[in-house]
């Protein structure tokens, strides 16, 4: 089974398997949002990241390889009642624009290999404007142990010096590594180890 098919079948079914609410993390940066603005969404899914970050205000266009997943997200955003501009894309092999977004958002999209991550990482850069936010959370190689959730392959996943060095640069740079229990719909649950990472693209 293709990773396309594995995703197309998990998201074929009437519930939404992350939930409906945003993600914790992406929830409490509520704060350090523009009032307005334009956001991409990476690898949205069903659209909870998305529809949450266009309730803020922002104008989030939404990507991901999954016709289904978005037709969840559309969904979504009418019942939620805020518009999301949605786009079926491979995130790896899409043409990033230039200085387009005020915000970035990559929440769990470690279904990249460290050359397709390096691709996607340089389209975000590029993508972002200056002075805009980025906003990434993902799991650690300690995730491995709890096997909750995330890719088998450690090269997927997230450290400190791998964020570092891959924005090295931007500004207000925040990290933080540590274990939670996730509760976000049936695919997301259980002790997990995870890393949040907020910054800003220099002006």
């Amino acid at each position: 089974m293709s990773e396309y098919e594995r995703w197309e079948k998990r998201f074929s079914v009437p519930e939404y398997i992350f939930g409906e609410k945003p993600n914790a993390f992406l929830a409490k940066q509520k704060h350090l949002l523009p009032a307005g603005g334009a956001a991409l969404s990476i690898a949205d899914g069903e659209g909870r990241n998305g529809v949450w970050l266009a309730e803020q205000g922002l104008d989030v266009h939404a990507i991901d390889f999954s016709p289904t997943a978005l037709k969840k997200a559309n969904a979504l955003a009418r019942k939620r009642g805020v518009r999301l501009r949605t786009e079926l894309a491979d995130v790896i092999a899409w043409t990033y624009p230039t200085e387009a977004y005020d915000v970035i958002a990559i929440i769990f999209t470690q279904f990249m290999n460290p050359e397709e991550r390096d691709r996607v990482f340089a389209g975000v850069r590029g993508a972002l404007k200056p002075g805009g936010l980025l906003l990434i959370e993902g799991y650690t190689p300690k995730q491995l142990e709890y096997g909750t959730g995330g890719p088998k392959q450690v090269e997927n996943l997230y450290t400190r010096a791998l964020l570092e060095r891959d924005f090295a640069g931007f500004t207000d740079m925040k990290i933080s590594e540590y274990e939670t229990e996730m509760d976000e719909g049936s695919a997301h649950g259980g002790m997990s180890a995870v890393i949040d990472f907020t910054a800003r693209k220099p002006v």
